[in-house]
């Protein structure tokens, strides 16, 4: 079975080093990839943006690439947006013997040992660690090292071979656009760059997001 590939995150907003992680899990491990933007992110504030405008700028900056797309049911879940709810919903609608695996930066699993019911995880899917030159993926707190011991893994395309448990580094080079200056650039009237898809770019002037108050 071909792998199926969830990428969560605020996206607030989405820009150019989103999609190029999601890129990068497209072409190395030939799979599809979903973009999940969390309605309500349990480890952070609010968002600058809502979660209806965040998953509509997404869209667009997918538009019809192919390998790419957007998964929005968390907007359809109340409460906080939980990964571990959210794949056992997809695990339910693909079956037990599915391929899955979760995109996750390599800070952010680094704190998997926060995570609600985070134990579980390893259960539902795979995870891929987008890794930038430089990072050591194995620095890892004690209790996350422990769990993941015997689950690394430097072939791709194992992830394919079983629906879950096993962790995959995906390296990439380093990507300057980030969502906290992202937001300043535009709070303060500055040309974003080439940090933003053109049509995203034109879609936030148009909806008045992301102004200074």
């Amino acid at each position: 079975m071909s792998l199926r590939v969830l990428y969560g995150g605020t996206f607030d907003p989405v820009h150019a080093g989103h999609l190029a992680v999601a890129r990068a899990a497209r072409d190395r491990l030939g799979a599809s990839v979903r973009l999940v933007p969390a309605a309500v992110p349990p480890h952070r504030g609010p968002t600058a943006a809502s979660a209806t405008d965040r998953a509509d700028l997404l869209a667009l900056a997918i538009g019809d690439e192919p390998g790419l797309g957007v998964d929005t049911r968390e907007l359809r879940r109340d409460g906080p947006s939980f990964t571990v709810d959210t794949l056992r919903e997809v695990r339910s609608d693909m079956g037990p013997r599915a391929p899955l695996a979760w995109l996750v930066g390599a800070d952010a699993f680094r704190g998997l040992a926060g995570w609600d019911r985070w134990q579980a995880l390893f259960d539902l899917a795979h995870f891929v660690v987008a890794v930038r030159p430089g990072h050591d993926p194995d620095d890892l707190p004690e209790e996350l090292a422990s769990a993941c011991r015997g689950r690394w893994t430097d072939e791709g395309a194992e992830l394919s071979e079983s629906p879950a448990g096993r962790l995959f580094r995906l390296e990439l080079e380093p990507h300057p656009a980030a969502s906290s200056e992202l937001r300043r650039r535009l709070a303060a009237g500055e040309d974003p760059g080439d940090w933003l898809p053109p049509a995203v770019a034109a879609e936030i002037a148009r909806r008045g997001l992301y102004r200074a108050a």
